[in-house]
């Protein structure tokens, strides 16, 4: 592991989990900290507007719960306050309904309780390669493209079977490209991005492409 990778090849990154349950702020320490991640925790919305003030992270873990708290407010606050932060949803119960409706406000990712840590890596992993905090150009569009696939997938309540049967696109490959261990072909691309309804020219635009 390089000075600037953690062992999961991720780039270490500054990040401010806000959530009220503080066995759940212990538990992200333990997942984060031996990875050389630089993890601030807020109990509550004032604790989190601190924290980005003081210095503003990479990334904001973003609990959509938080008892009296009114997590699509702190979401929009943050917009308002930090329109191109990085924020990945994380909450309990996800509903289509509220993914759709936290994905209007320009989220990252949306991960749903319980995860596990191999989750967890993977979306900072994507993270980092989309906001170009690390890693090769290939690297970040390989990574966001899958997960733009997953996320477009999953909007529509698909299955990777699903959506295999749509395109044309083996299940193992799709499965591969959602992961972000390889680059699909243009003729792939194309298929799947029509099996969706989506145009490619804004999943590379994410890219930063």
């Amino acid at each position: 592991m390089s000075e600037t990778e953690t062992s999961n090849g991720v780039p270490p990154l500054s990040i401010v989990a806000v959530d009220d349950d503080p066995d759940f702020r212990e538990y992200l320490h333990a997942v984060l900290d031996p990875e050389g991640h630089d993890l601030r925790t807020a109990a509550d919305p004032a604790m989190l507007w601190e924290a980005c003030e003081d210095r503003l992270p990479d990334v904001v873990l973003l609990d959509m719960k938080m008892g009296e708290a009114d997590g699509k407010e702190v979401l929009a606050e943050l917009r308002r306050r930090w329109p191109k932060l990085c924020v990945i949803v994380v909450t309990g119960y996800p509903t289509m309904d509220s993914m759709r409706e936290t994905f209007k406000q320009d989220v990252f990712d949306y991960v749903p309780k319980p995860f596990s840590t191999e989750d967890l890596n993977r979306v900072l992993g994507q993270a980092a390669a989309a906001f170009n905090l690390g890693g090769r150009p290939q690297d970040r569009l390989r990574n966001e493209l899958g997960r733009q696939v997953r996320l477009s997938r999953t909007r529509r309540g698909w299955t990777l079977k699903d959506l295999s049967e749509s395109s044309g696109v083996s299940v193992s490959q799709l499965s591969s490209i959602e992961r972000g261990a390889h680059l699909p072909s243009v003729e792939s691309l194309l298929a799947i991005a029509t099996a969706l309804d989506e145009k490619p020219s804004g999943w590379f635009g994410s890219a930063g492409f």
